[in-house]
């Protein structure tokens, strides 16, 4: 209570103060960003999940074998540009951050669109309707020795016009 009446008491005693001495005019500026609704829904706003099953063998993986589609989808409703880019956003592996991490240190998952790496946390153009084929794939740390187990690795797919 002591803090309010505080503060009300200093502000009553500017504005006494700015009473008894002569008008000034201040400028104000006022700032701010306006954001549109994103044009298009990734997957139906809904979580993509890419499984790599569960009879794999720690000896195959070499970022060649055991490689999966990304399925997802692209519901655009009106906009500006049908220019857009992809960017996939996550942490990537203490052994490459081109490759995103995974809950086994020694284990990362390369995003290709097409034939082509797709580095983590870049943007790949594309045109609307024609999206981009994406396709992931397990990479081991060079020289590691995997061990067996479950993994799990999360990132986040976005949109947004070029």
């Amino acid at each position: 209570m002591s803090i309010h009446w505080r503060a009300v008491t200093a502000l009553g005693s500017l504005l006494l103060l700015c009473g008894q001495g002569a008008l000034a005019d201040v400028s104000v500026s006022i700032r701010g960003v306006v954001l549109m609704p994103p044009p298009c829904v990734i997957n139906a706003a809904g979580t993509l999940n890419v499984s790599f099953g569960s009879e794999l063998l720690t000896t195959r993986i070499n970022g060649v074998n055991y490689e999966k589609a990304v399925p997802y989808t692209l519901t655009c409703g009106q906009q500006p540009t049908n220019s857009m880019t992809l960017e996939l956003r996550g942490t990537g592996a203490g052994f490459d951050a081109k490759v995103l991490g995974t809950s086994k240190s020694d284990l990362g998952i390369r995003l290709m669109v097409g034939e082509e790496a797709w580095p983590l946390n870049t943007t790949v153009n594309f045109t609307h309707p024609t999206l981009p084929v994406v396709t992931a794939v397990l990479v081991k740390k060079t020289g590691s020795t995997l061990t067996g187990g479950s993994f799990a690795a999360s990132a986040t797919l976005v949109q947004a016009l070029r």
